[in-house]
């Protein structure tokens, strides 16, 4: 059976399993987003957190999932998803390892309309920018490797 996040296949006792390529996919997404998101932080902030990293491998992943489901959406409604998406992974982080365990691994406090210093519009306008950016090199990568399924 051919799914659209996965093949599956039947195993010996009836029950559906999802193929190991399928799998690996899966954990080389979210890898690329786990050392992505660490070199964007390094670059723009100086140091990143190991909570960070597993933002953006979970974010990657997770957009990776969206574009393939709304594959017939336009680039920007997907970017927009895409950004919302982020900015709620960003502020359930956020109040985990900010608020909660008090790690201050960020403050959006002093940016205009922060909600918690966990999000802000400015932010949410700049995960809109980098997925339009991640967006279209997924469509030039398929493009390039027409024998890979979205």
């Amino acid at each position: 059976m051919e799914g659209k996040f996965a093949r599956e296949k039947l195993n010996g006792d009836g029950r559906r399993t999802v193929e190991a390529n399928e799998a690996l996919k899966a954990v080389i997404i979210f890898a690329i987003g786990f050392v992505g998101y660490g070199v964007i932080e390094i670059l723009f902030r100086g140091y990143t957190h190991w909570s960070m990293l597993l933002t953006g491998g979970a974010c990657l992943l997770t957009l990776y999932y969206l574009n393939v489901q709304f594959n017939k959406v336009s680039m920007v409604w997907k970017a927009l998803i895409g950004a919302f998406v982020i900015t709620a992974y960003e502020l359930a982080v956020g109040v985990i390892v900010n608020l909660l365990f008090h790690f201050n691994v960020w403050d959006y406090s002093e940016q205009p309309f922060d909600f918690l210093g966990q999000i802000c519009p400015l932010f949410t306008f700049l995960w809109f920018l980098l997925c339009l950016l991640l967006l279209a090199v997924s469509k030039i990568f398929y493009r390039r490797n027409r024998y890979l399924t979205p």
